[in-house]
């Protein structure tokens, strides 16, 4: 399961697709309505909020937004507790260091699957994290799980 922390309009569509699947796992691990992924670390940002489906709910909002931008027809219906980034609150902290490892990943990734969206990355420069995350000085979280060099 991979819930970026960068924003999502720096992911590919097969990128954006599955942050959208994976997103609706998330949301229904946190709602008590699937057995698997419970234990997942990513999960954990959420679970720390006061109102996690809220949050899990805010994080999709966009997700979604970024999909009517680009055309496809993401069923928002699916959001059980859809909150405005604006509403939700306080920012979610996600430390710089996690969102470069991420746009390193992505990276890696683009390149592997889609050269016209890895020249996109390359020409960004450097990531800016989901409207719901405030950058804050640190390394990777916790939760990540690194490969191997």
């Amino acid at each position: 399961m991979r819930i970026w922390s960068i924003h999502p309009r720096h992911l590919d569509r097969m990128g954006l697709l599955a942050c959208w699947r994976e997103t609706l796992l998330a949301q229904a691990v946190l709602a008590g309505r699937t057995r698997g992924y419970r234990t997942h670390p990513q999960l954990e940002r959420f679970r720390a909020q006061a109102d996690p489906l809220a949050a899990v709910g805010a994080y999709l909002g966009v997700v979604a937004a970024e999909a009517a931008d680009r055309g496809y027809r993401f069923d928002a219906g699916r959001i059980l507790q859809p909150t405005p980034v604006a509403e939700f609150g306080a920012a979610i902290p996600v430390a710089r260091g996690q969102l470069d490892y991420e746009w390193e990943h992505l990276g890696r990734k683009l390149h592997e699957r889609s050269p016209e969206d890895a020249a996109r990355w390359e020409d960004a420069g450097e990531p800016s994290a989901h409207p719901l995350f405030s950058v804050v000085p640190g390394g990777i979280e916790s939760w990540e799980r690194p490969a191997a060099p």
